[in-house]
């Protein structure tokens, strides 16, 4: 038994070592995964301290809109995503949960290969902007275009189906004579 707590405490110490740095937005209470966004990142909140509420809210200039939290506990949950027309600096975050009001600053950084002389370049998106052909992984252009069953297939079809039938008919007359 001592070896399995041991083994499971090292496993939770591994996990909260190797989890992503948060940055706490006000010092208490608020964290921001990544901490230190570019322009076009996804980040994700986590705010404790929400114990009258299971919803709250989050806004900022740096965001595309404003942040719906969810949670229980105490602890909501948001997502969402930094303008991709934003110049490096501190943003303000504005958080309400409840009856609880508490502020924070958002530091966004230079996107990679942006430097500060440059206009700012919208950052890639990971997610599609235009119709993308899903479906079998490609296999469906090749299956609508493929021809059916040909002659072959037809035959070989034809022959299971009369062994088949020839296993029923033999079946059916061995019961009716009781030599089951």
């Amino acid at each position: 038994m001592g070896s399995l707590r041991l083994t499971l405490c090292a496993g939770l110490l591994g996990a909260v070592f190797l989890t992503p740095a948060a940055h706490a937005a006000d010092g208490g209470g608020v964290a921001v995964t990544p901490s230190s966004p570019a322009p076009g990142t996804d980040v994700s909140l986590r705010v404790s301290g929400c114990a009258s509420s299971r919803t709250g809210t989050a806004v900022s200039a740096a965001f595309v809109a404003e942040v719906r939290l969810a949670g229980a506990d105490g602890t909501l949950v948001g997502e969402t995503r930094v303008r991709t027309e934003l110049k490096a600096g501190s943003y303000d975050v504005k958080i309400s949960c409840g009856d609880v009001s508490r502020s924070g600053a958002l530091t966004v950084v230079e996107a990679p290969g942006q430097s500060s002389e440059a206009p700012t370049q919208p950052a890639p998106y990971a997610s599609p902007v235009a119709p993308v052909p899903a479906g079998g992984g490609g296999t469906a252009q090749h299956l609508a275009s493929a021809a059916g069953p040909g002659t072959a297939h037809a035959v070989t079809g034809l022959v299971l189906a009369g062994v088949a039938a020839g296993a029923v008919v033999l079946r059916r007359s061995r019961r009716s004579r009781g030599s089951d």
